[in-house]
């Protein structure tokens, strides 16, 4: 874990606590008063506010707080498979182990961490796990909350086996909204996805945007790499950056199922919205000493910012929003973007 010594006040950056079940929390803070609470178990983000002490991801009020079951709500890692699709668990198992923290990680690009509070996480396999997924490997998480308040992931996937393998990853991202009826996704137009609710039949996206009156479980392939959730009566807009996930997962679980759900509220449906950047249509493979590298960035602002400026030549690239102020992101965000990627 770590701060950056030349931005931050020594008092502001990182504190270690302990939950209900003594597993570490490391919550980040940065000194405007935004913060980021990571649990070891999972490695999971399980809250994030703004410099106003809003809440930005949703949790379940029957959320199942023991391991080794993942908590229903905030951001988790989904790996090495992302859903049911495979042998494995729903979700994969990294986010239902322990995590440790990692002090003298592998350098990233100073600029991830400059201006930032941050925590590194590494996950190795035991023995419980190679029994079902028979891999070395090293999964590293980097967690950074940023002086303007925006949520930053860096995973790395490395091979230490002798032979390849392949897996699916995804940030299983839970957003905090108002009223589903009241949300627009936008950045989705005209792509294909795969629609779980039919057994992975292919359609493509007609509308004009993504408006939410039903159950949705959908995979959107080959997603550009900024997309924006709209929260009307907040007045809120979630941006999404994302690199090397190409595809999008979109669910709410809608009225029926959350009432079969025992960790989910039954109209708890209406204050969430997952909008997960992942690899899932196209396993990842990794020969063995190679790595691999997945990036999310989550920034919440007022939707002022956001809609009029939103140019659908531009959403393809995070180079495209370096200048112009798409969604509403001002250039000091955008020339973040652009050093993300260098």
């Amino acid at each position: 874990m770590g701060h950056s010594a030349a931005v931050w006040d020594h008092r502001a950056a990182i504190e270690v606590t302990k939950d209900w079940n003594g597993i570490d929390q490391v919550v980040l803070r940065n000194p405007h008063g935004a913060s980021a609470r990571v649990s070891l178990h999972g490695g999971q983000v399980i809250s994030w506010r703004n410099d106003l002490g809003e809440e930005l991801l949703f949790s379940s009020s029957k959320a199942i707080f023991k391991s080794p079951k993942a908590m229903r709500g905030g951001i988790s890692i989904c790996f090495p498979q992302f859903g049911n699709c495979g042998s494995l668990e729903q979700q994969g198992f990294a986010r239902n182990k322990i995590w440790t923290t990692e002090d003298d990680a592998p350098p990233l690009h100073p600029n991830d961490i400059r201006g930032k509070s941050f925590i590194d996480l590494l996950l190795k396999p035991a023995e419980e796990e190679t029994k079902c997924w028979p891999h070395g490997f090293e999964l590293r998480l980097r967690v950074s909350l940023a002086s303007d308040g925006n949520l930053a992931f860096i995973s790395r996937v490395r091979n230490i086996n002798g032979k390849p393998f392949s897996f699916s990853f995804g940030y299983r991202t839970y957003l905090s909204i108002s009223d589903i009826s009241e949300v627009r996704l936008e950045g989705l137009e005209t792509l294909d996805y795969l629609d779980n609710l039919c057994q992975r039949e292919r359609f493509t996206e007609q509308g004009d945007a993504l408006t939410f009156e039903s159950e949705v479980d959908r995979i959107y392939l080959s997603s550009p790499n900024c997309i924006a959730v709209l929260d009307h009566e907040r007045k809120r807009t979630y941006v999404i950056r994302k690199e090397g996930l190409p595809d999008v997962v979109v669910w709410n679980p809608w009225e029926k199922k959350s009432k079969s759900m025992a960790d989910f509220g039954d109209e708890e449906y209406k204050q969430m919205l997952c909008v997960d950047g992942a690899a899932v249509e196209k396993p990842i493979t990794l020969k063995p000493g190679e790595e691999w590298t997945g990036r999310l960035e989550l920034a919440a602002v007022p939707s002022s910012f956001c809609s009029d400026y939103f140019d659908p030549q531009l959403k393809k690239s995070f180079n495209g929003i370096v200048k112009p102020m798409v969604f509403g992101v001002m250039a000091a965000i955008s020339e973040e973007i652009s050093s993300f990627l260098r």
